[in-house]
């Protein structure tokens, strides 16, 4: 391997991909059959997002060395992310077969299974994973690939163990730390404490990886999820007070009158009070901030807080307006319109959602 090649390598290693693609280049002008420096070109170009440029290398090399692993593997990288995905299938299977001992060649294979398969083909995957995860149990990518094809087979506990298994041998990755909160934020309803856990791990993620769209994505979904769940505490407020006031329009008076007003007010106090503190408790400190950045650049978020605003400040008011009608009509409009943000920001939210 000459300097060049050396560097170039190393270079990549380091993520300087265009240097590294310069390089590489540099050593073809003058050996332009190194096999080895046509898949280095081609894994440049595939990272810096040229992907037919690096099809178009990598069967150069593939002409050049027919039985080369490395070949293949960077073969069927590039056609999987050109969803060329029967062709990238039949280069893992070519790399698999070249080096059936190398946990590389099983963890393409089983990437490009669970990335198009179904049913058998995703059990397929699954085993491609623990065969990788099996001859290479020091690599973090092997474990989180059994986690993944696990999760998309609905084994959760199997699913966790990988992901933690993952984290353990590699606590930066992203991915782990997105995936084991998704596990936790299904859980949410059933342990005590999954909700936090997952809101944990989607700001680590974030954090780690600024490119990643996912974990500021789950983020969004959890405050928008948070924002809904208030609509409940809402609802029971304009319904007290709704009543209150249609007593108090009845004809109350004196201590009926204050009374009316007092349970009133109780209600809206108590129940916002509560949802409160349960808020303060499930999400701590640390964790405010990130959530609150997050949702305040979140439109569908924002629309609709701000519809349940409007039901909240119209209750407070209720209590002082009662006398009129038309006030009171206002009520049942505003409940239909939180209806109508809460599945325009559903909407938002999923078109929203990056693609796997």
């Amino acid at each position: 391997m000459g300097k060049a090649l050396q560097q170039a390598d190393a270079l990549f290693d380091l993520g300087r991909y265009e240097r590294a693609a310069a390089l590489a280049a540099r050593h073809l002008a003058d050996a332009p059959d190194d096999g080895a420096a046509l898949v280095l070109l081609a894994r440049c170009r595939h990272r810096l997002g040229d992907d037919r440029q690096a099809l178009t290398t990598v069967e150069r090399a593939l002409r050049v060395e027919p039985d080369s692993v490395s070949a293949w593997l960077t073969h069927a990288q590039v056609l999987l992310a050109l969803k060329e995905y029967e062709r990238a299938e039949g280069s893992a299977r070519r790399a698999v077969e070249l080096a059936p001992q190398y946990w590389g060649s099983h963890y393409i294979l089983g990437t490009v299974l669970d990335r198009t398969g179904r049913g058998k083909r995703r059990r397929a995957a699954y085993e491609s994973a623990c065969t990788a995860a099996a001859l290479a149990p020091e690599e973090s990518d092997a474990h989180f690939l059994v986690g993944l094809t696990a999760h998309h087979m609905r084994r959760y506990r199997v699913a966790q163990q990988a992901y933690e298994a993952a984290l353990r041998l590699d606590p930066d990755s992203s991915q782990a730390h997105n995936n084991l909160s998704l596990l936790h934020l299904r859980r949410r309803w059933l342990r005590p404490g999954s909700w936090t856990r997952a809101a944990e791990g989607f700001v680590q993620s974030a954090a780690l990886d600024l490119n990643d769209r996912h974990a500021r994505h789950n983020l969004e979904s959890m405050a928008w999820g948070t924002v809904m769940g208030s609509r409940w505490v809402a609802l029971a407020g304009i319904v007290a007070v709704s009543c209150g006031s249609a007593h108090l329009r009845a004809g109350a008076a004196g201590t009926d009158a204050l009374l009316t007003c007092l349970v009133c007010a109780a209600v809206l106090v108590g129940s916002w009070g509560g949802w409160l503190l349960w808020q303060a408790r499930r999400v701590p400190p640390h964790l405010r901030r990130p959530l609150l950045l997050v949702s305040r650049g979140c439109r569908p978020v924002v629309g609709t807080a701000f519809a349940i605003g409007l039901l909240v400040v119209h209750s407070a008011l209720a209590l002082v307006l009662w006398r009129s009608a038309v006030f009171s009509a206002v009520a049942i409009p505003l409940f239909f319109f939180v209806i109508v943000m809460s599945v325009a920001g559903r909407t938002a939210l999923q078109q929203r959602a990056p693609k796997p």
